[in-house]
């Protein structure tokens, strides 16, 4: 049979897949390699890892790719190490370095004096974002116009830092490494912690090496590696679990179901927020949103 014969590979379920990013790879990288994997076009990622980050990236499957603008994932955890001594363009390792301390600087940095930089840097800040970061500056994102020559400088906005450990420091000459567990709202840069981290003690700082490890309710307990995805192609959630998962739960009967999929309005139930609709047959029927004494489809995915 000639390739032009052969049949199409059926289009696969739709769902979540929770990938464990490898370094050295951008996002959209891992989207590409999805499709071929998952044999769709329909792929996309909620959120971006920049090319030097692991960790949990979750990505869209077929209908479900409809959730990933609905997602709650405005609460991330990471795992870092934080170099103090040296800052750089990027304000991560993979930047050109601009500013180096003289070792008997960095020699005079103490424990305490860490320990209340990062106190600083906890709570409800002002973070002003790094200037290769996906932040738009006039519909241009503020990383492309660094690229074309530009200097940029990014307005500080509010951001949440619920927790930033030190567990780790290890000390060499002219250098300082901090690993740390930081627990952030969305929008929120390491990069730039670690940033202002250097800035505060003086003697400069920058990202070493990121993992994310929470992303929403999706963990890397869930990811797994493109390697294993090439050798099992399945899915981290179907849709009904990811559904499930990520949204608070209402169960309606049957007239109700058939309603909402030919997009009439429903009456609400007193949930706030966007919360999943499932049908008397379990299946997620769609998201919807209270509004009043009646409920709206956000996202209707079944079809009527």
């Amino acid at each position: 049979m000639s390739r032009q014969q052969q049949p199409r590979r059926p289009a696969p379920p739709p769902g979540l897949l929770i990938v464990d990013k490898p370094a050295g790879m951008t996002s959209h990288d891992v989207v590409a390699r999805a499709r071929r994997i998952m044999g769709t076009r329909k792929v996309g990622h909620a959120g971006t890892l920049d090319p030097m980050a692991t960790g949990v990236l979750v990505l869209g499957i077929e209908r479900a790719t409809k959730l990933l603008g609905h997602l709650a994932l405005d609460r991330k955890t990471y795992l870092a190490t934080i170099a103090l001594g040296a800052s750089t363009t990027t304000d991560d390792a993979e930047g050109e370095e601009l500013t180096a301390a003289e070792p008997a600087a960095v020699e005079a940095v103490t424990d305490d004096a860490i320990a209340a930089g990062i106190a600083v840097l906890t709570g409800e800040i002002q973070q002003r974002p790094s200037a290769v970061s996906a932040v738009k500056v006039d519909g241009k994102r503020a990383y492309a116009r660094v690229r074309a020559g530009e200097e940029v400088e990014l307005a500080a906005r509010p951001v949440t830092v619920y927790r930033f450990d030190l567990l780790a420091t290890r000390r060499s000459p002219g250098r300082i490494e901090l690993d740390v567990v930081v627990e952030c709202s969305s929008g929120t840069y390491v990069r730039a912690l670690a940033r202002d981290l250097g800035a505060a003690l003086g003697v400069g700082g920058h990202l070493a090496a990121l993992r994310r490890t929470t992303v929403g309710p999706f963990t890397l307990a869930a990811a797994r590696s493109l390697e294993v995805l090439e050798d099992r192609p399945e899915l981290s959630f179907d849709l009904d679990k990811a559904v499930a998962t990520a949204f608070p739960r209402r169960d309606v009967d049957g007239a109700t179901a058939r309603a909402l999929r030919h997009g009439q309005r429903i009456p609400a139930v007193g949930l706030g927020g966007t919360y999943g609709v499932f049908d008397p047959d379990g299946h997620a029927l769609a998201l919807a949103a209270d509004e009043g004494s009646v409920a709206r489809a956000v996202v209707v995915l079944l079809p009527a």
